[in-house]
Protein backbone atom coordinates (compact mmCIF):
# COMPACT_ATOMS: atom_id res chain seq x y z
CA UNK A 1 0.00 0.00 0.00
CA UNK A 2 1.65 3.62 -0.48
CA UNK A 3 1.34 6.35 0.85
CA UNK A 4 -1.58 7.79 -1.62
CA UNK A 5 -3.76 4.65 -0.43
CA UNK A 6 -3.43 5.34 3.22
CA UNK A 7 -6.94 5.77 5.15
CA UNK A 8 -7.58 8.69 6.19
CA UNK A 9 -8.79 8.23 10.13
CA UNK A 10 -9.69 12.22 10.78
CA UNK A 11 -12.40 11.30 13.56
CA UNK A 12 -10.40 8.44 15.26
CA UNK A 13 -7.95 9.36 18.65
CA UNK A 14 -5.23 7.27 19.75
CA UNK A 15 -3.50 6.73 22.78
CA UNK A 16 0.33 6.03 22.94
CA UNK A 17 0.96 4.52 26.16
CA UNK A 18 4.87 4.59 26.92
CA UNK A 19 7.54 5.59 29.57
CA UNK A 20 11.13 5.98 29.98
CA UNK A 21 13.00 3.55 27.85
CA UNK A 22 10.78 3.42 24.48
CA UNK A 23 12.50 2.08 21.69
CA UNK A 24 12.44 5.58 19.86
CA UNK A 25 11.89 4.59 16.27
CA UNK A 26 9.00 2.27 17.97
CA UNK A 27 7.20 5.62 19.24
CA UNK A 28 8.32 8.24 16.78
CA UNK A 29 7.26 6.61 13.60
CA UNK A 30 3.26 5.40 14.69
CA UNK A 31 2.72 8.58 15.85
CA UNK A 32 4.20 10.14 12.78
CA UNK A 33 2.28 8.43 10.51
CA UNK A 34 -0.99 8.08 11.91
CA UNK A 35 -1.05 11.49 12.55
CA UNK A 36 -0.14 12.19 8.92
CA UNK A 37 -3.51 9.64 8.31
CA UNK A 38 -5.14 12.31 10.17
CA UNK A 39 -5.74 10.65 13.89
CA UNK A 40 -5.48 12.77 16.90
CA UNK A 41 -2.72 10.75 18.73
CA UNK A 42 -1.87 11.26 22.79
CA UNK A 43 1.40 10.09 24.13
CA UNK A 44 0.53 9.04 27.65
CA UNK A 45 2.49 7.74 30.45
CA UNK A 46 3.25 7.22 33.80
CA UNK A 47 5.10 10.49 33.94
CA UNK A 48 4.17 14.19 33.47
CA UNK A 49 6.30 16.29 30.68
CA UNK A 50 8.86 14.33 29.12
CA UNK A 51 10.01 10.90 28.40
CA UNK A 52 13.13 9.94 26.70
CA UNK A 53 13.53 7.36 24.54
CA UNK A 54 16.43 4.54 23.60
CA UNK A 55 18.19 3.65 20.39
CA UNK A 56 21.07 1.16 20.49
CA UNK A 57 23.30 1.33 24.01
CA UNK A 58 22.03 5.12 24.86
CA UNK A 59 19.52 7.05 25.92
CA UNK A 60 18.07 9.02 22.23
CA UNK A 61 15.45 12.27 22.22
CA UNK A 62 12.62 12.88 24.94
CA UNK A 63 9.19 13.23 23.72
CA UNK A 64 6.02 15.50 25.14
CA UNK A 65 3.27 13.34 26.96
CA UNK A 66 0.47 15.01 26.18
CA UNK A 67 -1.65 13.12 29.22
CA UNK A 68 -0.78 11.67 32.45
CA UNK A 69 -1.62 8.15 32.72
CA UNK A 70 -3.89 8.93 35.93
CA UNK A 71 -5.71 11.73 34.30
CA UNK A 72 -6.38 9.25 30.68
CA UNK A 73 -9.36 7.85 29.96
CA UNK A 74 -9.65 4.71 27.72
CA UNK A 75 -13.28 5.82 26.64
CA UNK A 76 -11.60 8.40 24.61
CA UNK A 77 -9.69 6.86 22.95
CA UNK A 78 -10.08 4.13 19.75
CA UNK A 79 -7.44 2.13 19.71
CA UNK A 80 -4.19 2.13 21.63
CA UNK A 81 -0.44 1.97 20.54
CA UNK A 82 2.41 0.34 22.45
CA UNK A 83 6.04 0.78 21.64
CA UNK A 84 9.03 -1.42 22.93
CA UNK A 85 12.31 -1.31 23.68
CA UNK A 86 13.17 -3.34 26.59
CA UNK A 87 12.86 -0.71 29.55
CA UNK A 88 9.19 0.69 28.66
CA UNK A 89 7.58 -2.48 28.65
CA UNK A 90 9.43 -4.11 31.62
CA UNK A 91 8.61 -0.99 33.54
CA UNK A 92 4.79 -0.70 32.34
CA UNK A 93 4.17 -4.53 33.02
CA UNK A 94 4.72 -4.08 36.83
CA UNK A 95 2.21 -1.27 36.91
CA UNK A 96 -1.52 -1.43 37.84
CA UNK A 97 -2.35 1.63 36.24
CA UNK A 98 -0.86 0.84 33.04
CA UNK A 99 -2.25 -2.72 33.00
CA UNK A 100 -5.77 -1.44 33.89
CA UNK A 101 -5.89 1.20 31.05
CA UNK A 102 -4.55 -1.40 28.55
CA UNK A 103 -7.61 -4.01 30.00
CA UNK A 104 -10.11 -1.22 29.18
CA UNK A 105 -8.88 -1.13 25.65
CA UNK A 106 -8.87 -5.02 25.24
CA UNK A 107 -12.82 -5.13 26.96
CA UNK A 108 -14.30 -3.06 24.53
CA UNK A 109 -12.45 -4.93 21.87
CA UNK A 110 -10.27 -1.65 20.55
CA UNK A 111 -7.35 -2.48 18.75
CA UNK A 112 -4.17 -2.93 20.77
CA UNK A 113 -1.21 -2.17 18.65
CA UNK A 114 2.21 -4.33 20.51
CA UNK A 115 5.72 -3.95 18.89
CA UNK A 116 8.86 -5.65 19.41
CA UNK A 117 9.10 -6.81 23.59
CA UNK A 118 5.93 -4.71 23.99
CA UNK A 119 3.76 -7.97 23.66
CA UNK A 120 5.48 -8.55 27.00
CA UNK A 121 2.35 -6.30 28.55
CA UNK A 122 -0.40 -8.21 26.39
CA UNK A 123 0.76 -11.29 28.58
CA UNK A 124 0.44 -9.40 31.52
CA UNK A 125 -2.74 -8.56 30.32
CA UNK A 126 -3.67 -12.14 29.79
CA UNK A 127 -4.94 -10.99 26.70
CA UNK A 128 -2.77 -13.60 24.07
CA UNK A 129 -4.19 -17.17 25.33
CA UNK A 130 -5.49 -18.24 21.70
CA UNK A 131 -4.34 -16.15 20.23
CA UNK A 132 -1.99 -15.26 17.11
CA UNK A 133 1.22 -12.82 17.77
CA UNK A 134 4.21 -11.92 16.73
CA UNK A 135 7.03 -10.34 18.64
CA UNK A 136 11.00 -10.00 19.73
CA UNK A 137 12.52 -13.13 18.96
CA UNK A 138 13.29 -13.30 22.80
CA UNK A 139 9.68 -12.29 23.83
CA UNK A 140 8.34 -15.49 22.08
CA UNK A 141 8.67 -18.28 24.80
CA UNK A 142 6.85 -15.69 27.13
CA UNK A 143 3.84 -15.70 24.81
CA UNK A 144 4.06 -19.09 23.73
CA UNK A 145 4.10 -19.73 27.77
CA UNK A 146 0.45 -17.62 28.02
CA UNK A 147 -1.26 -19.74 25.27
CA UNK A 148 -0.29 -17.16 21.80
CA UNK A 149 0.54 -19.00 18.36
CA UNK A 150 3.77 -17.02 17.99
CA UNK A 151 4.29 -16.34 14.00
CA UNK A 152 7.49 -14.95 12.50
CA UNK A 153 5.90 -12.15 10.11
CA UNK A 154 6.39 -8.60 10.46
CA UNK A 155 3.02 -7.83 11.69
CA UNK A 156 0.19 -10.23 12.52
CA UNK A 157 -3.70 -9.25 13.01
CA UNK A 158 -5.71 -11.06 15.18
CA UNK A 159 -9.21 -9.61 15.49
CA UNK A 160 -8.30 -6.44 17.65
CA UNK A 161 -4.40 -7.31 18.62
CA UNK A 162 -2.05 -6.05 16.15
CA UNK A 163 1.01 -7.36 16.90
CA UNK A 164 4.77 -6.62 15.15
CA UNK A 165 8.54 -7.99 15.62
CA UNK A 166 11.05 -5.08 15.16
CA UNK A 167 12.01 -1.34 13.97
CA UNK A 168 12.03 -2.72 10.52
CA UNK A 169 8.80 -3.94 10.48
CA UNK A 170 7.69 -0.24 11.23
CA UNK A 171 5.81 0.40 7.96
CA UNK A 172 3.89 -2.89 7.92
CA UNK A 173 2.85 -2.24 11.21
CA UNK A 174 1.59 1.04 11.13
CA UNK A 175 -0.43 0.74 8.16
CA UNK A 176 -2.20 -2.19 10.34
CA UNK A 177 -2.80 0.06 12.78
CA UNK A 178 -4.50 2.16 9.76
CA UNK A 179 -6.30 -0.08 7.97
CA UNK A 180 -7.66 -1.63 11.62
CA UNK A 181 -8.96 1.73 12.74
CA UNK A 182 -10.36 2.92 9.69
CA UNK A 183 -12.37 -0.62 9.10
CA UNK A 184 -13.55 -0.10 12.54
CA UNK A 185 -14.01 3.50 12.75
CA UNK A 186 -14.19 6.50 15.50
CA UNK A 187 -16.01 4.89 19.48
CA UNK A 188 -17.89 7.77 20.88
CA UNK A 189 -16.25 9.64 23.24
CA UNK A 190 -17.85 9.28 26.81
Amino acid sequence: MSTTDTPRIDDITIAILATNGFEQSELDEPLERLRDAGADVHVVSPESGKIRGWKGTDWKDEVDVDVKLSDADPARYDALVLPGGVINPDQLRIDDAALDFIRAFAKDEKPIAAVCHAPWLLVQTDLVDGRKVTSWPSVRKDLENAGAKWEDAEVVVDDFLITSRNPDDLPAFCAAIIATVAARGSAPIG
